[in-house]
């Protein structure tokens, strides 16, 4: 990731500051693993932006560079001018990061006091009433050499990766709404007001596509000796094997045609009936390799799921609230039938015949990967469109790991929800589906801070 950095100064303070600020700021950045990019300092007094005509000339620096950062940091080494910050930034089209020196006891003279403390709240006041969307972390004033100013940017990069990605990208409808669950219902349309474009496809062309693939073809062998090293297939059929990797590869097709970057599959019926197969550890292998893919034609998942995806760097799943845990009112029992990615699972998957299909006409559903989810920090989240808006909510939890027992089916997880019982019924009450979808690491602040300040998703708070 690149930051542009900003720089403030203000012609009574001591801008020599400014100096030393930008060298704190880049081997704060270069340290982070980050790149940056930075207005020559020469063009500026100090290097910083004071005045209208700095600004301005920032402004066109920044535009000169535009696609080539993903962020900006507004660096507050002293009491910033408000004309001038809101002019330099006010197009700039990205996350921005408020950062304001602390003062320190003993250096509180005339030379050394930044007063940055007071000049953060100009500049965002200022930001707020010309409706500039920024991002404020805690401390309030904080040393970009600090390890808490280290952790802020850590999370303003995941807020970037969030709104980035977020903010126009494709996701493919494989298939129509599973006939029975309403649940899974969206309005495309105002997933498009937010700059979500719905490609759909129909299941016919999909089955069709499929049946054209030769066994000996290129791809489809590949995709075979790709899809035998992820997890254990050694129980699947030949020609089932063969039916999941043709699919695999008529997926693939879809995503590099259409410049996919998430999907959701209508996964049931028709898929076991007609080709013999269950698509979950397509599902889990899309996931593991960066392409977000839910399941039951869960677009809004889809969505959170990439998200999450975004802002953790690793794979995400959807699953159901499936069991209570005993009498631990603070456990559940998260589950799916397999597609759960290898990478949240606590060892090598097992692909089996998926047992529900199974019990009324054997051998259909080959390709549920079975096994249990890892032991993590987690966060999960989902969402629903409602009167052209997208309504989504976040929480974080952990993965336990609490035994389930043997003889049940699918990939399952516990996990421990503080107040879930409170949350459940907010959840009931708001509408949200049966499913919920789940990340590592804990990032509801991350998310909300990217769906509310520049995604303008409504949330609801569930905690």
């Amino acid at each position: 990731m690149t930051f542009a950095l900003c720089f403030c100064n203000r012609g009574f303070m001591p801008g020599e500051l400014i100096y030393g600020a930008r060298e704190d700021m880049i081997k704060a950045v270069t340290d982070a693993g980050y790149d940056y990019i930075a207005m020559d300092a020469e063009l500026t007094r100090y290097g910083g932006v004071e005045t209208r005509e700095e600004g301005l000339l920032y402004a066109k620096w920044l535009k000169e560079h535009d696609g080539e950062y993903d962020g900006v940091i507004f660096s507050m080494p002293i009491f910033a001018d408000e004309n001038g910050a809101i002019t330099a930034l006010r197009d700039a089209g990205v996350p921005i990061l408020m950062q304001a020196y602390p003062d320190e006891i003993g250096k509180m003279d005339f030379a050394h006091r930044r007063d940055a403390y007071c000049g953060k709240f100009s500049v965002t006041d200022v930001f707020t009433q010309y409706q500039v969307p920024f991002t404020v972390m805690k401390p309030h004033v904080v040393h970009p050499l600090s390890p808490a100013f280290a952790e802020n940017l850590k999370d303003f990069a995941a807020v970037c990766r969030v709104v980035n990605g977020m903010k126009r990208f494709n996701v493919g409808c494989i298939g129509a709404r599973t006939t029975a669950f309403k649940t899974v219902r969206f309005d495309e349309i105002a997933l498009q007001k937010y700059g979500i474009n719905v490609e759909s496809f129909d299941l016919s062309e999909v089955f069709y596509k499929v049946g054209q693939k030769e066994d000996d073809e290129e791809a489809v062998q590949a995709k075979i000796e790709r899809l035998q090293s992820y997890t254990d297939f050694s129980k699947v059929p030949q020609s089932n094997m063969l039916t999941l990797a043709k699919l695999a590869v008529v997926i693939d097709e879809y995503i590099e045609e259409y410049q996919l970057d998430a999907l959701t599959l209508r996964c049931w019926n028709e898929m076991e009936t007609v080709l013999r197969i269950c698509p979950c550890v397509l599902l889990s292998e899309l996931n593991d390799r960066g392409i977000t893919a839910s399941c039951e034609i869960d677009m809004c998942s889809a969505l959170t799921m990439r998200a999450m995806s975004l802002a953790s760097e690793n794979p995400t799943t959807v699953l159901d609230w499936n069991n209570n845990y005993g009498d631990d009112e603070n456990k559940v029992i998260l589950f799916h039938c397999g597609p759960v990615p290898q990478t949240l699972m606590a060892g090598k998957g097992n692909v089996t015949e998926h047992k529900m299909f199974a019990k009324g006409d054997p051998g259909c559903g080959w390709g549920s990967n079975e096994g249990r989810i890892r032991p993590f920090d987690m966060t999960f989240s989902n969402c629903q469109t409602k009167d052209g808006k997208i309504i989504v909510y976040a929480s974080e939890a952990k993965f336990t790991d609490d035994p389930i027992e043997e003889s049940f089916f699918g990939c399952g997880g516990v996990a421990e929800i503080p107040d879930l019982q409170d949350k459940l019924i907010k959840l009931a009450r708001g509408g949200f589906k049966h499913h919920t979808s789940v990340g590592m690491g804990h990032m509801k602040e991350i998310l909300k801070e990217a769906f509310t300040t520049y995604l303008h998703y409504d949330w609801v708070d569930i905690d």
